[in-house]
């Protein structure tokens, strides 16, 4: 998915120390997707509170959309570069088109993810048959090791397990308790999975505590307790849970984004009357700076600036059609222009 903002927010993002134990819950803003009939997503990342949460970077949240009423999802060809694009759909179905050549569709239960490397271009367009849309769209940014990697598109089944009254399906990197790892490449460590629980259920879900996490929630609200640490912990009544007790418990409404620090083995989810799903995203503390800005992810400056002539140049000028982002075949109408930079140079935000 393309970052469609007129005037996208340019973040250079610093290396940073994990934040304190408590969990803090991002809200989302809308954001149009284009177009008189423009679809709303809500995006959680990035924010100028907090920009990654391990790898992740970006986090748009859409649906349930009524297509005749919304026109569906149709974003044109645009590029991407130094990210993973990470699509999954609780409704609906879009067709994927990229400068590899690849046709592919995105169903309900099966991750598409595309690493953009040196650079790559693609679009998305719900089907005809799709009446529903719903989803999350996820951005990964890769290391400095691994970003001007070759473009490559990656699509993959997943297998529901159930842990407690949950049932998991992990679509990026592994979960501890959950068997086996998703088939899809990562770069970094990290997770990326869906958990779903019935009304009056609850889970407890193990964590690497080595990374962060962040919990958006779709369907919800969801109480999330984290146990205290040794230093924090009461002593429970007689009778009482202890878990819910002895922790930290935060509850999620629709959309928002729980943020955990490192340093975590485990989380409590609660349904209330209502059922839950929700997207957990974690990950090693992302060390390294970026500069993100449209849909480019950079290490400075002047590196976004040649992207976006590149891109303008052999794309949307028609140059080279072989050039560093390649062409869309099959896709009916133009490619998307970029953004004007800024007047001033990409710089760091508190």
């Amino acid at each position: 998915m393309s970052n469609l903002e007129r005037d996208p927010v340019e973040l250079q993002v610093p290396v940073r120390e994990p934040a304190g134990p408590a969990m803090t819950v991002l809200q989302p803003r809308d954001v149009p997707l284009g177009g008189v009939r423009a679809m709303q997503v809500r995006r959680t990342l990035p924010q100028r509170g907090r920009t990654t949460i391990g790898a992740w970077c970006f986090a748009d949240h859409y649906g349930p959309d009524e297509v005749a009423e919304t026109g569906g999802m149709v974003v044109p060809p645009h590029p991407h570069t130094g990210l993973q694009t990470v699509s999954w759909l609780f409704e609906g179905e879009i067709e994927h088109r990229d400068s590899t050549g690849v046709r592919a569709l995105v169903r309900p239960g099966a991750v598409n993810l595309m690493t953009a490397g040196r650079g790559i271009s693609h679009s998305e367009v719900s089907t005809s048959g799709t009446t529903r849309l719903h989803g999350v769209q996820l951005w990964v940014a890769l290391p400095d090791a691994s970003r001007h990697t070759m473009p490559v598109f990656e699509h993959a089944e997943t297998t529901p397990v159930p842990v407690d009254d949950a049932t998991v399906r992990v679509f990026a990197g592994s979960l501890p308790g959950v068997p086996g790892e998703a088939s899809v490449t990562a770069f970094s460590p990290l997770v990326g999975a869906q958990i779903e629980l019935p009304a009056g259920g609850e889970a407890w879900i193990d964590l690497d505590p080595a990374f962060e996490h962040g919990v958006l929630v779709d369907l919800g609200p969801v109480g999330v307790t984290v146990p205290k640490r040794d230093d924090e912990a009461d002593e429970a009544p007689e009778g009482a849970d202890g878990l819910a007790v002895a922790g930290h418990t935060t509850v999620l409404e629709r959309s928002e984004l729980g943020h955990l620090a490192t340093g975590y083995d485990g989380v409590r989810l609660r349904a209330s009357d209502a059922p839950v799903r929700v997207i957990l995203i974690g990950g090693v503390p992302f060390g390294e700076q970026l500069v993100m800005w449209w849909n480019f992810i950079g290490r400075d400056h002047d590196e976004i600036v040649e992207f976006r002539r590149q891109w303008q140049a052999d794309v949307i000028d028609g140059a080279d059609r072989d050039g560093r982002f390649g062409t869309v075949d099959g896709y009916d109408g133009d490619a998307l222009p970029a953004p004007e930079l800024p007047t001033v140079r990409l710089k760091p935000r508190d």
